[in-house]
């Protein structure tokens, strides 16, 4: 099924998801430093994570910038 979106439903979603996105980063990147004690394997992994989080945001404000 096919739905039309208007553009400013296009730009919300957007900016809803880049937002969402930021949040993320940060959490993991603060609980990275929490988990750093317990295992620095895993701190590293969720510190990864955070940064291919922000290219998918980085991604998401491209698409905001071309509507």
């Amino acid at each position: 099924m096919v739905v039309n979106v208007e553009k400013s439903e296009a730009e919300h979603l957007l900016n809803h998801w880049i937002e969402h996105n930021d949040g993320h980063a940060k959490s993991f990147r603060d609980r990275a430093d929490q988990v750093e004690e317990i295992s620095a394997e895993a701190a590293q992994g969720i510190r990864e994570a955070a940064e291919v989080m922000e290219v998918c945001t980085q991604k998401l404000k491209d698409a905001l910038a071309k509507l």
